[in-house]
């Protein structure tokens, strides 16, 4: 079951909410989000659900070992590689088989292991939980329930954000959801819902189109509209996702980190990872750039640090070798602005430099020209990257980008490729996408007719969301390949 479905959101999401709001006491909430929540997840993944429970009945047991002195460092080093080697065996058997098999020394069977939905994002939330005791940041939890809430808590468990015990260990005890949080929750919910169904759907019919075409209709034009497609695809679906699931936690009381923050209207790739899916690039700087030494042990020890960040960063998002390559080439441009003259000394981001502007603060022509220059810089890295991300081979990939930048041929084929892309709906949507990945909204807030506005553009963000969803069957859902 997925966020943008009907059945989601006219049976399970009122059904559960009304339920949630009538039954009394924290215990019989709790026991209520977690039946919910495996029959949410058991209702596309009828077995793995015994795989995540297993998951969390371990995790759970992990943390009562590492809680304990005397096993301390043992209970983390067989957590970290029971969790890593259930990723392992799921996840990537098949692609270390191939990888083998590519050598020509050995010839292994691949396995066709059936990928778990949400599998790195509930493997990493367990283990953060673990690692968390291991440090003294949490206290194990002795209520086994409580865990496997904190787990497999249905709006953020097949998508994320990655959520850490400690952040949401209180509201498990004890939480009030008021009439207002959970208006602001809907209200958010909705916002997101409409980021998804309205104008990341819209994106992804293209994408996927000119993705699939044959090599020899991609051209400059082709290539471009395939990369800006998916440019704006795949953060509105992930930032769609996010606000929903944030929306929903605000609804049954709970508060979670932000997981995306304006991460187009960066200047520097540094900058947009500090925008951009925040729970993941914050579980790796925690629980393994940190640990590998940070940027504590001198510049180039520090690029090394980074490099390995972003190989795992690449590898968590699939088996793939494209992931692989556009987590290393992020880290590539990380180097360069690592060594970059005067890069490292800097106090304050090209973002906050534009946000003091903003905010009544004085700038030079030199600084607007570096502002703008580093923002095109981090957007054409970002939507390149993006290409190899998307791509279903490194060969597609290398195509796609040598087409943008070489492809200045314009066959009937491709021409008519293209001009068949260009529909009135995804222009108008194209414009709203770019509106609406910059942070405009603040712009309005100040106005007293916000408020209301707001409740009508929830309303009909909703009624318009329920019927593309039932007039259409295009509903892709990106997270099958995490």
């Amino acid at each position: 079951m997925v966020f943008s479905s009907i059945t989601f959101l006219s049976i399970f999401l009122p059904a559960v909410f009304l339920l949630h709001k009538i039954l009394p006491g924290i215990k019989l909430k709790n026991a209520l989000l977690i039946v919910a929540s495996l029959v949410f997840y058991a209702y596309g993944e009828p077995v793995y659900v015994c795989l995540m429970i297993a998951s969390s009945l371990m995790n759970y047991c992990m943390g009562l070992v590492v809680s304990r002195p005397a096993s301390k460092k043992a209970g983390v080093v067989i957590a970290v590689v029971l969790n890593l080697g259930m990723l392992a065996v799921f996840k990537y058997a098949g692609f270390l088989a191939e990888l083998v098999n590519a050598t020509g020394f050995v010839k292994l069977p691949v396995p066709q292991i059936a990928l778990p939905i949400g599998i790195s994002f509930f493997t990493f939330q367990a283990l953060s939980y673990v690692i968390d005791v291991y440090r003294g940041s949490v206290n194990a939890q002795r209520n086994y329930a409580k865990v496997l809430l904190y787990i497999s808590f249905f709006p953020q468990l097949i998508a994320g954000p990655i959520v850490k015990y400690h952040d949401i260990e209180k509201e498990i005890e004890d939480r009030h959801a008021t009439a207002e949080d959970a208006a602001r929750g809907m209200r958010r919910f909705i916002a997101g819902l409409s980021k998804k169904v309205l104008i990341s759907n819209v994106m992804a019919l293209t994408a996927d189109t000119l993705f699939a075409a044959d090599a020899g209709s991609i051209n400059i034009l082709t290539a471009w509209i395939a990369a800006v497609s998916y440019l704006f695809q795949i953060y509105f679906d992930f930032s769609g996702y996010s606000d929903m699931a944030l929306g929903m936690g605000e609804m049954f009381g709970f508060h979670f980190r932000e997981n995306f923050q304006y991460p187009y209207v960066s200047g520097s790739i540094r900058e947009f990872w500090r925008r951009w899916h925040m729970s993941l690039s914050g579980w790796f700087r925690e629980y393994l750039y940190f640990p590998l030494g940070g940027n504590r042990k001198g510049r180039a020890r520090t690029v090394l640090n980074k490099f390995i960040v972003f190989f795992c960063t690449g590898l968590w998002h699939g088996a793939n070798v494209t992931f692989v390559v556009w987590g290393l080439y992020h880290g590539f441009f990380l180097m360069l602005e690592e060594y970059w003259p005067g890069g490292k000394s800097e106090k304050k981001t090209d973002g906050e430099v534009r946000a003091a502007a903003l905010d009544g603060g004085k700038r030079t022509g030199r600084q607007v020209a570096l502002c703008f220059l580093g923002h095109v810089y981090a957007l054409l890295v970002v939507t390149v990257g993006f290409v190899i991300f998307r791509a279903d081979t490194m060969g597609q990939g290398l195509l796609f980008i040598r087409e943008m930048f070489t492809g200045f041929h314009f066959e009937s084929a491709a021409m008519s490729l293209a001009v068949q892309q260009l529909t009135p709906l995804y222009l108008f949507v194209l414009v709203i996408s770019a509106v609406a990945s910059a942070p405009v909204k603040r712009y309005f807030e100040k106005y007293k007719g916000y408020e209301p506005l707001t409740w009508f553009a929830s309303l009909a963000g909703l009624v318009l969301c329920i019927l593309s969803l039932s007039g259409s069957t295009y509903n892709p859902f990106i997270y099958f390949r995490f």
